[in-house]
């Protein structure tokens, strides 16, 4: 994928789960099914999750190349990232980011605020990503808690599917 074929595939699935979260009923925000997350803490994940690669995204790139190394292997292509998650889910099932383990409370009052931060941390997202030469897109590598080492193409790729993803689950759960 381009990078612009990346951040239009970025804007496309965050938009499609604006729409559905706005005729998302009010309760399902902070009323989720038995166990699970509701909806409100998929958006905080989400949020922390991109929150965490545009700090990534801030490292100088000699520190990338020390600390993860750089890329030795062909990218892997949308459908390859989407595969190898959704494997890695499937051979750890229950698994929860890190970022995650505690949630705020999530109050009906924080529903366009938390949906506003992630739209913030979207668009900073892609400013960063937009500012990266082709080739680095490529070249250097982040660390991905349950993928591994990804290239940083990948896992803005990555980052797309992960918002469809959680669409999915919440349109499932609802």
């Amino acid at each position: 994928m381009t990078k612009t074929e990346v951040i239009d595939t970025l804007k496309q699935k965050h938009q499609t789960l604006y729409e559905w979260l706005k005729n998302h009923p009010d309760q399902n925000w902070i009323k989720g099914p038995q166990g699970k997350w509701n909806t409100g803490e998929h958006i905080v994940h989400l949020i922390q999750s991109e929150k965490a690669l545009n700090r990534a995204l801030l490292l100088p790139k000699f520190y990338l190349k020390y600390k993860f190394g750089t890329n030795n292997r062909d990218n892997r292509t949308y459908h390859q990232v989407v595969k190898k998650y959704q494997d890695k889910l499937a051979d750890n099932p229950g698994v929860v980011a890190n970022i995650s383990r505690d949630m705020p409370i999530i109050t009906l009052t924080n529903k366009i605020s938390y949906i506003s931060k992630l739209e913030k941390e979207k668009m900073k997202l892609i400013k960063k990503f937009q500012k990266w030469p082709e080739s680095d897109l490529d070249t250097y590598l982040l660390p991905h808690p349950l993928m591994g080492r990804m290239t940083i193409r990948e896992i803005v790729i990555w980052t797309a599917y992960h918002t469809e993803h959680h669409y999915k689950i919440l349109k499932s759960n609802y």
